[in-house]
């Protein structure tokens, strides 16, 4: 199962529990837009309204934001969010997962099995890969330098490049089709990968080879969080929160008070931490995520990326677009 996984699948998700079909339906329930099986690419259209559209991933580098998502959306912000200028890039398709090596060099990925790579900041993108036939949308993308790096997502898709996007080769870290979600690097250089059915992955040599980490739930994981050394936080299905301080091979629950889907976390530089997910979850911990305190969005709406920016505050990106909201205090 995966959040995004309402947009173009069909049979397998029903082997998940019933209560992740519903919550895909209301949160996720979007018009589903495929990018046609042609030689040239159809480009995205300039909206109006595309910061207030389905959003569901961004990166914030060297003070510049870059936001993807729903109908090949792509949108930078270079005053914190104030304002947003939309680009044209070489696809329909949605977006669901953008990486940026540094301010210029970045990819996105999504639907279609399409990638997209920037090397200006965003304002331009180019297409370096797309295959609608596999059926199979990549959800996150992940680079250990300039030319290596690895896009992950459903029924077990795993590519990598090691020439920075020109060529992309398919390969097998699992007998299982799991759906792969996410990609972090810990400050140890370890990379960690939440998936489907409460499968967990760990590469400790750049993403080469992986092992299945022993798992503390069956449902579905969309997300860790390195909190740094050996220490690891892992989300999901049902608010079901994770901690392990020996690199995954042992794991704590950890009460959120809530049953919630979470997608994404980030530890701000004082310390804090916070996860967020659907219903306009935020949790938030200032003990190094041994506590978390519930607080949540007036408006509910879902919640698929957080991201940190100045002057104490963050960007929420997900349903309704990118919502800035202050935290000052918040957690302390």
């Amino acid at each position: 199962m995966n959040r995004f996984s309402v947009f173009s699948f069909t049979g397998r998700f029903f082997r998940q529990q019933t209560v992740c079909a519903l919550l895909f339906f209301l949160v996720l329930s979007m018009p589903f837009f495929s990018a046609p099986q042609a030689a040239e690419p159809e480009f995205s259209t300039i909206a109006p309204l595309a910061a207030k559209s389905y959003l569901l991933d961004g990166v914030f580098t060297d003070g510049r934001v870059v936001v993807v998502g729903e109908r090949g959306h792509v949108l930078y912000s270079d005053d914190r969010g104030d304002t947003w200028t939309q680009v044209r890039v070489p696809t329909i398709a949605t977006l669901t997962g953008v990486y940026f090596h540094d301010k210029n060099l970045g990819w996105a990925v999504g639907h279609d099995a399409v990638i997209l790579k920037t090397i200006d900041g965003g304002e331009n993108w180019e297409r370096v890969h797309f295959a609608p036939e596999e059926e199979r949308p990549l959800f996150d993308v992940w680079f250990s330098d300039e030319n290596n790096g690895i896009a992950v997502g459903a029924y077990g898709f795993f590519l990598t490049t090691e020439d920075g996007g020109k060529s992309w080769a398919s390969k097998m870290i699992s007998e299982d089709d799991w759906h792969l979600h996410q990609i972090k690097q810990s400050a140890t250089g370890r990379l960690y990968m939440a998936a489907e059915a409460g499968m967990i992955y760990r590469s400790d040599d750049q993403g080469r080879t992986w092992i299945n980490l022993p798992s503390p739930y069956k449902g579905s994981f969309f997300g860790t969080l390195p909190l740094g050394g050996d220490t690891v936080l892992l989300f999901g299905l049902r608010g079901n929160l994770f901690r392990s301080d020996d690199a995954g091979e042992t794991w704590q629950k950890i009460s959120t008070s809530t049953k919630a889907i979470l997608n994404s976390g980030l530890r701000l530089t004082d310390g804090r931490i916070f996860i967020v997910g659907l219903g306009g979850v935020i949790l938030v911990s200032s003990d190094g995520g041994l506590n978390f305190t519930l607080l949540q969005q007036p408006d509910r709406r879902g919640i698929l990326s957080v991201l940190p920016i100045e002057n104490n505050e963050l960007l929420l990106i997900g349903q309704g677009g990118v919502k800035k909201i202050s935290i000052g205090k918040m957690g302390n």
